[in-house]
């Protein structure tokens, strides 16, 4: 059986120093291509680019599987708010484009990973909508930006009974990294909660037919610590492998 290719939503970053200062570079943290490697698949970098939707659904086209990976705030006006002072930087553009790359892979039955704010877009695009940070959301919210290195994770995520999500991990609970300052406040009306924090806050999302899962936390940074419940995360690189290698059958 050929190994499926996963390709890996990019952002861009700007150099600051150096001959080339200025120039915006493409960019994924190794880690998801680890991640992907380590699981049995062929990574491949989407970049951001400004060809619109016929673009980005050229560059899903060479792909079996996506990862919708991490980086900016989403726009507010994408799920009908302005911004608040505390949102973060916005890239509508990119915005467009990852959804675009959503939008052709759940049309071709490809099977998606989303990352934090691949979680974010994942829920926006099917019609939910976010907290722009997590001191707008009431009641007790833990600290869900941690300071510690990225690998290690700072709270517990509880997997809801009967979810693909629990199939994927064959655990209950997971002690996750955490890396985001905003917060999905009304999950999308065609997807399931899967897990959630002791705050209450959602944690991981899915489709009905389990050919998306999107997940708040940074497993690609967690799968290669040593420590038990951190290679667990690796499991869900198998499985986005395992089902794009289904698919192309």
């Amino acid at each position: 059986m050929a190994k499926a290719v996963i390709g890996i939503s990019a952002s861009e970053v700007t150099i600051q120093s150096g001959p080339f200062m200025g120039e915006p570079r493409t960019y994924v943290n190794a880690a998801y291509v680890d991640s992907v490697l380590k699981n049995g698949g062929i990574p491949l970098v989407i970049p951001f680019t400004a060809g619109g939707s016929e673009m980005a659904f050229k560059q899903l086209d060479l792909v079996d599987g996506l990862i919708l990976s991490g980086g900016h705030d989403l726009d507010p006006h994408l799920y009908g708010e302005e911004i608040d002072q505390k949102s973060g930087e916005t890239w509508p553009d990119r915005d467009a484009f990852d959804m675009a790359l959503l939008k052709r892979a759940e049309e071709t039955v490809k099977p998606v990973l989303g990352i934090c704010r691949g979680a974010q877009i994942i829920n926006v695009a099917h019609g939910g909508s976010m907290w722009q940070d997590l001191s707008l959301r009431p009641g007790n919210t833990l600290k869900h930006m941690q300071a510690t290195r990225p690998d290690v994770g700072t709270h517990v995520v509880k997997i809801k009974s009967g979810t693909t999500l629990e199939k994927i991990m064959g655990e209950s609970s997971l002690m996750t990294n955490s890396f985001h300052h905003q917060l999905i406040k009304e999950v999308a009306p065609d997807l399931t909660e899967s897990a959630s924090a002791s705050d209450g806050v959602t944690e991981a999302l899915e489709s009905t037919d389990g050919k998306v899962i999107a997940v708040q936390w940074h497993p690609e940074e967690m799968h290669a610590n040593p420590a038990p419940e951190a290679a667990i995360m690796n499991r869900l690189f198998k499985y986005l492998i395992d089902k794009a290698e289904e698919e192309k059958q």
